[in-house]
């Protein structure tokens, strides 16, 4: 059975090598540790999802803001997510989403954005950015940048902006 609940510090090594195995480099685990000693950071909604006593998936939201001429909202990121390569497609991930967003809005967020794959998170409510107005940083498909509205009646705008520590790895 899978639980899924907050990183505890006895879980930062194990977080570390599924990052390394599930994207077979070391960007995300460094990204995660970054973010970590961020003040983008919440504790809360840095998950793990656990078989036994085996930590076999990591998922982190961290504040991000979206951006306009005329104002700036705080919203999330969901990034990155891993699950260990022998534990890949058995649903870890989704329940990593979808606790992950349950805390969100429990929390009060009214946005998570997500750099990812388009067949993937549309399943959690994820739809195209652009279609709320919401724009990335950088150039990148459409179809792969999308937003999740968790407070349907916040109307919010602009260019996401992400925490610098995105740019150093």
């Amino acid at each position: 059975m899978i639980i899924i609940r907050s990183e505890k510090k006895e879980d930062l090594n194990e977080i570390r090598k599924i990052n390394i195995y599930a994207f077979n480099r070391e960007n995300e685990a460094n990204l995660v540790e970054k973010l970590r000693e961020s003040s983008a950071f919440i504790p809360e909604l840095s998950l793990v999802a656990v078989e036994g006593e085996e930590v076999v998936g990591h998922i982190l939201f961290t504040l991000i803001t979206i951006e306009n001429d005329k104002e700036s909202h705080i919203a999330l990121a969901l990034a990155p997510m891993a699950v260990k390569p022998a534990f890949q497609h058995k649903g870890i991930g989704s329940k990593l989403v979808t606790e992950g967003l349950k805390k969100s809005k429990e929390l009060g967020y009214d946005l998570v954005v997500v750099l990812g794959h388009s067949k993937f998170y549309p399943k959690f409510g994820f739809v195209m950015a652009k279609n709320y107005g919401i724009e990335a940083p950088f150039k990148v498909p459409d179809e792969v940048f999308m937003v999740n509205k968790l407070n349907k009646n916040k109307d919010i705008k602009g260019v996401v902006k992400y925490p610098r520590v995105f740019d150093e790895v």
